[in-house]
């Protein structure tokens, strides 16, 4: 690992030279002296921003108890995960954050990519000196985005694989690496540093800029303050988690809770990114009638996200890399032929509770409160629900192709009708393929984009980090929105009832209901896995089990509608996870990395 990030990116010579011509000598210092040149180092950094959602035509990144994919299916990683193999990250074909052991032409291998970067942020902080024909602004842009890089890099590895050794300087060639593994925190610290750098370097709006206008419409994704600002406060967050908390501890069990001056921290930088957002108007909610244009674009017309995306996936080929084997994913057989296929779990969607904001606590169990009843499941949920789910009855296609979704027990699209293509869980996904996707040419013509940050989010890190840090009826010194408050924004755009009093009694029941809310919102986007580690959360019961609906067609029934009746609605376990707390932390890649020197030491367990 320390081996590649020495070597990934040069500026030092080798000994041995071939014959060549006696002007062919290029100045070392000519990448770095004005802000073209500069910004053309820069840029590889952007290039290296992961692709998720592609892993070769495929699309396992979500990794918590969301998904159910076709149980024969051995070539992926969320199936190796599934059953406690770490180590299928590395060898699975279709996985992610690494690659598999394959070419890194699509951008996944966050490992390799991640040292590279860092590697070369820290060259380009070590040359500043040499950008002598730059203005003040300029000078100021180059820097803040090296500062961002290495912090973004680092902490997107810290993410997967724990504290890792923070390195903020370019390593020499002939340099004896001695540096240790830092704890979680310990890394957190150095990173939310260089995040403020970059946050008093950079601009709001890269098109404001002088610099930025030769670049003018096309610096949206660019690092900017908001950006660092909003990462520097999810850093902390994360930092403050029960998992980094604990585990930078020596795994006492009395750190297993969050540490409240890590979340006021989280706050104050949250706080002072939405407060920014707010004054500028940089990023904004997409209205909800938008809501699928989050993740999807039709025909490449325009990026998914809109002015709620503030940081995005890597878009490598992302016209042809979904648009089409990617779509099969998320229908049967009997609907798209090819494809391995993937089903949304019955418990994941039982966290998207009812519009008038109570949430479900058994999906068999009638509750006169909340209003929600076995007997009509899909009837008054949380609006979301509908834009993230395909329920029995509804129609899949458009322009008079497509097939109804026959998901009752016995139903055509259903495992008993074709245990190995068919659908397991009941449901289908409307999140990552929309209901007007089938078998004819509307698939070809979708694509997704995932946002790896967007502003709900920061809505809820904010409301996370205030409630346990200031109190939930309380705000940060940066922001005048409570933690209540802040969660309500995100309601709101949904039209979903605010979060109810017995809910904002105490932070542990606040709490469970932000758990719940960011798994609604963010529903397969990603983030789901991360949460139920940093949580400590992914080795307990329920979220342990992966389930699907079996119900049966009651009279009445009509076509696309959320009235429909069912019957005999029960949730079966298909699959539980066995976790220990060895898989809070993916193995390190490289086995041998962990035999470079004294101190770089394998994550427990594995």
């Amino acid at each position: 690992m320390l081996a590649l990030a020495a070597s990934a990116v040069g500026v030092t010579s080798c000994t041995d030279y071939l014959d060549k011509a006696p002007n062919s000598d290029i100045d070392e210092s000519v990448p770095y002296q004005n802000f073209r040149n500069f910004q053309g180092f820069v840029e590889e950094m952007y290039s290296r921003i992961p692709t998720v959602s592609n892993n070769e035509y495929h699309t396992t990144f979500n990794y918590g108890e969301e998904d159910y994919w076709e149980p024969q299916e051995t070539r992926l990683f969320a199936r190796s995960l599934d059953y406690g193999d770490y180590w299928g990250f590395t060898t699975c074909y279709y996985t992610y954050p690494s690659n598999g052991g394959k070419d890194d032409r699509r951008k996944s291998n966050i490992w390799a990519n991640g040292w590279y970067c860092i590697r070369k942020a820290n060259i380009g902080i070590s040359k500043l000196d040499q950008l002598v024909d730059a203005t003040q602004e300029e000078r100021n842009l180059i820097e803040g985005q090296l500062y961002f890089f290495r912090a973004w890099f680092h902490y997107l590895m810290m993410e997967w694989w724990g504290g890792l050794p923070y390195i903020d300087y370019a390593i020499g060639p002939d340099e004896t690496i001695t540096l240790p593994r830092e704890t979680w925190q310990e890394c957190a610290e150095k990173c939310a540093s260089d995040f403020q750098k970059a946050a008093d370097l950079l601009p709001v709006d890269w098109d404001n800029t002088t610099a930025g206008k030769t670049t003018l419409g096309n610096n949206n994704m660019r690092a900017n303050k908001i950006m660092a600002l909003a990462y520097k406060g999810k850093v902390l967050l994360w930092a403050g988690s029960p998992l980094m908390n604990w585990d930078s501890h020596e795994r006492n069990n009395a750190y297993a809770v969050y540490d409240e001056s890590y979340c006021k921290r989280a706050a104050d930088a949250l706080g002072e990114a939405l407060k920014i957002t707010e004054e500028t108007g940089r990023y904004s909610l997409l209205p909800f009638d938008q809501f699928n244009d989050l993740t999807l674009v039709f025909n490449s017309k325009a990026l998914p996200g809109g002015k709620e995306t503030i940081l995005q996936e890597n878009m490598m080929d992302y016209g042809g890399r979904w648009s089409w084997n990617m779509n099969t994913d998320f229908r049967p057989q009997t609907h798209i032929p090819a494809g391995i296929k993937c089903w949304p779990t019955a418990n994941y969607s039982n966290y998207f509770g009812m519009a008038n904001g109570y949430p479900i606590e058994d999906s068999a169990v009638k509750d006169s409160q909340s209003g929600y009843d076995p007997e009509y499941p899909w009837r008054n949920r949380d609006p979301r629900f509908y834009k993230t789910y395909v329920i029995d009855g509804e129609f899949c296609g458009t322009g008079g192709q497509g097939l109804e979704a026959s998901l009752f027990t016995g139903g055509s699209d259903r495992e008993g009708a074709n245990p190995q293509k068919g659908c397991y869980t009941g449901l289908m996904n409307a999140k990552l393929c929309l209901k007007s996707c089938h078998n004819g040419n509307v698939r070809d013509q979708w694509a997704c984009i995932l946002s790896l940050m967007r502003l709900a989010d920061v809505y809820l890190l904010y409301s996370e980090a205030a409630a346990v840090g200031y109190g939930v009826k309380q705000s940060a010194p940066t922001y005048y929105k409570t933690a209540e408050d802040a969660i309500n924004v995100v309601r709101d755009r949904a039209g979903v009832a605010h979060v109810l009093p017995k809910f904002t009694d105490s932070k542990e029941n606040f709490l469970s209901e932000i758990r719940r809310e960011r798994a609604v919102e963010l529903a397969f986007e990603g983030m789901r896995f991360h949460d139920l580690r940093r949580w400590m959360l992914i080795t307990q019961r329920p979220y342990t089990l992966k389930t699907g609906f079996q119900f049966d067609r009651g009279p009445g029934f009509t076509q696309g509608s959320t009235e429909n009746k069912v019957f005999n609605l029960r949730e079966e376990v298909l699959r539980e996870r066995n976790f220990t707390s060895r898989h809070y932390w993916l193995p390190l890649p490289n086995k041998n990395d962990t035999y470079l020197y004294e101190g770089f030491e394998q994550n427990p367990g594995w």
